[in-house]
């Protein structure tokens, strides 16, 4: 693997977003709306239930996190889909690197788009409603790492389906996310799903990281087991995401898709 192409590649991304305000405002505007939006709830639900009166943020708190899934999901699909509009897909594959290298670029920039969104909206949190995500301590840390493996899962799935299926495809990578919350039990314990979707439900990473996170937030107890299951879970989901990846390129370059995709 060559360390200096994926720099390269990463650099293209970062100058993009740099030097282009809009694109800098889009990273920093939803997750401040989000932070805002949810901040009041928060503060409704502190004052007005039982279960989160003796826990200041804990709805806020599932909000950041959240947000950080989709933030990482959703970065590594806008700059797969900044070479589509650009134009410049075809010679991306035409260049000398290899799909490793790709994934591995988008990966890590991923994370700095992710970043730039997301820590003026944690930041505003502080003084505004007194929420620090830091409160969750040394286990945040190994929370993000796997809401992170489980996002960048999802962007390569969303990718490979527009590698066989063609920009067309680019809707679902708005709507991927949402398709899962309902299952992941963000802002509500597990046993509130019908025991059906519960057996569902405990099978994906986010089940585990976001009751981990209300456990430490309301109890103040650590599973250190739960979070790594939930490492463990994403892992494997991103491997298995890896794959479907090579699979599509594999099979759009077959079929002699590639040198379409940006038409």
């Amino acid at each position: 693997m060559d360390f200096s192409k994926i720099y390269a590649l990463g650099l293209r991304h970062l100058y993009l977003i740099m030097n282009s305000f809009p694109r800098l405002l889009d990273l920093i505007y939803w997750p401040t709306v989000q932070i805002f939006l949810w901040g009041f709830i928060s503060k409704f639900f502190t004052i007005n239930s039982e279960y989160y009166s003796d826990t200041i943020g804990v709805i806020l708190t599932a909000a950041i996190l959240y947000d950080f899934l989709f933030r990482a999901s959703i970065s590594f699909n806008m700059m797969f889909l900044e070479e589509i509009w650009s134009r410049n897909f075809t010679n991306l594959f035409i260049a000398p690197i290899k799909i490793r290298e790709i994934i591995a670029a988008l990966t890590l920039t991923a994370v700095v788009r992710t970043l730039i969104g997301l820590v003026p909206a944690v930041l505003i949190a502080i003084p505004l409603f007194g929420v620090s995500v830091l409160k969750l301590g040394i286990p945040l840390i190994f929370l993000l790492i796997g809401l992170y493996l489980f996002g960048i899962t999802l962007g390569l799935l969303v990718t490979s389906g527009l590698l066989r299926y063609g920009p067309s495809f680019e809707n679902i990578a708005w709507a991927s996310l949402f398709f899962l919350a309902p299952l992941g039990c963000i802002y509500y314990p597990i046993e509130i799903l019908p025991m059906s979707l519960q057996v569902i439900a405990k099978t994906l990473p986010l089940v585990h990281i976001f009751e981990e996170m209300r456990s430490i937030l309301m109890n103040e107890t650590i599973n250190y087991m739960n979070i790594t299951k939930s490492i463990l879970i994403s892992f494997i989901y991103f491997v298995f995401g890896v794959l479907i990846f090579y699979a599509s390129y594999i099979g759009a370059k077959n079929r002699g898709t590639l040198i379409n995709m940006g038409e």
